[in-house]
């Protein structure tokens, strides 16, 4: 695998760890701020909002640049937009920030992508994506954790400060691992023919599958810390090492899937979105029992993040090599799921469930996963034909395109 895809992970994982560090900081954002804790969820969505708008408009917009610069600067934006944060805390500008670097991480994503199936294979696509993927594993291990023992004992402000230290670190990476005049990747094609890109059904069903299968998991994620706190019991200073135990699964995941997702997407997704579907509904049953619900957490982000590289493997097989726009979009999806989810999630805990119904709420996104797979592998199946191409295949053939 080239250097660079790794220099690229350590990017998505500086700014990965901004995401979804918001588990972790919730309660004393919405205490800090005097908003309810339904309310602070909101930043988790503005951050995706931000970023499903971002990723095709950015995307767009930087197609005659080179890809260095362009990551560069939307790195130089997402600092920026932390260390504003930091210093003004006051919601309303918040959620601004947080659109803001949101729209640049997408932008930084987006390109970060296409950079990394474009220097390997089409049998490798899906690999090359676990890697990039894998920063916001990392960020979960290790950022997630760290910025909650921040905010504990410093304030949130300081979990701000040390995304915007780590992003700084890995732009210069990427600018001393990718020279100037080098381009991470082929040709990129005009503007007509990425929007052309777009028009194939199968590729939307795919991007259906995308939003879906991060809706399952970051349902029950973004408030894993509220719930852990408040519902099963765990202790405070406990928090940080249960979120730690969900990026070891979400690592987990990744790799699997990573070696599985070009030969088998298909077999991935049902398989993850499965095993997501019946954790949730075990966490939604027993979330007042710490010993049965942190393993539960494990499970949850193995069988979420397995499929991470089996969607972006989908999506990438039926756009070919015509990618910038169309792996925007599916960046977007991502994120479409990440903004829904928590407010779905916010429904059904102010409606009377309380915390412990996130998790019905993750198994029917999953299901309905499940059931968005199934539809992408009947359509490809009738597209091919009589063909002898096997079906669960990360490439389609020419009629499926």
């Amino acid at each position: 695998m080239p250097f660079i895809v790794y220099i690229l992970g350590f990017g998505t994982f500086a700014q990965g760890t901004s995401e979804f560090m918001l588990s972790g900081l919730l309660p004393s954002v919405a205490d800090d701020l005097d908003v309810p804790l339904s309310e602070a969820g909101l930043l988790v969505s503005a951050f995706a909002v931000g970023m499903i708008v971002g990723a095709p408009l950015l995307a767009l917009a930087t197609l005659g640049l080179p890809r260095r610069a362009a990551l560069a600067g939307f790195q130089t934006v997402f600092v920026a937009g932390h260390v504003a944060a930091a210093l003004v805390p006051h919601f309303a500008f918040q959620l601004v920030m947080r659109a803001v670097t949101g729209m640049a991480y997408a932008g930084f994503w987006a390109l970060a992508s296409v950079a990394a199936v474009s220097l390997v294979a089409a049998d490798r696509r899906g690999r090359a994506m676990s890697v990039v993927v894998s920063g916001l594993s990392l960020s979960m291990i290790i950022g997630v954790p760290g910025g909650t023992l921040l905010a504990q004992h410093t304030g949130w402000q300081a979990a701000f400060w040390a995304v915007a230290v780590l992003t700084a670190l890995s732009g210069i990476a990427l600018l001393l691992g990718l020279p100037g005049g080098h381009d991470a990747g082929t040709p990129r094609p005009g503007l007509r023919r990425e929007l052309r890109s777009l028009a194939v059904p199968l590729l939307w069903v795919a991007y259906a599958t995308t939003a879906l299968t991060v809706s399952a998991t970051i349902a029950v994620f973004s408030y894993l810390g509220a719930l852990l706190q408040d519902v099963t019991g765990v202790s405070e200073g406990f928090v940080p090492v249960v979120l730690g135990l969900y990026g070891v699964g979400a690592l987990a995941g990744l790799t699997v899937g990573g070696r599985r997702a070009d030969r088998a997407p298909f077999g991935v997704l049902l398989t993850g979105m499965g095993t997501v579907a019946i954790v949730a509904a075990g966490i939604a049953l027993s979330a007042d029992n710490a010993s049965v619900v942190i393993p539960l957490v494990v499970l949850l982000a193995a069988g979420g993040f397995v499929t991470n590289p089996a969607v972006n493997a989908r999506v990438f097989g039926v756009l070919g090599e015509t990618r910038t726009l169309g792996g925007a979009v599916n960046i977007a999806a991502f994120n479409v799921g990440i903004a829904v989810a928590p407010w779905v999630s916010g429904l059904v805990i102010d409606a009377g469930p309380g915390l412990a119904g996130i998790g019905w709420v993750g198994a029917a996104f999953a299901l309905t996963a499940v059931a968005s797979t199934l539809l992408d592998r009947l359509l490809t199946r009738h597209d091919q034909g009589t063909t002898t191409t096997v079906p669960d295949a990360a490439e389609p053939t020419t009629a499926a395109r």
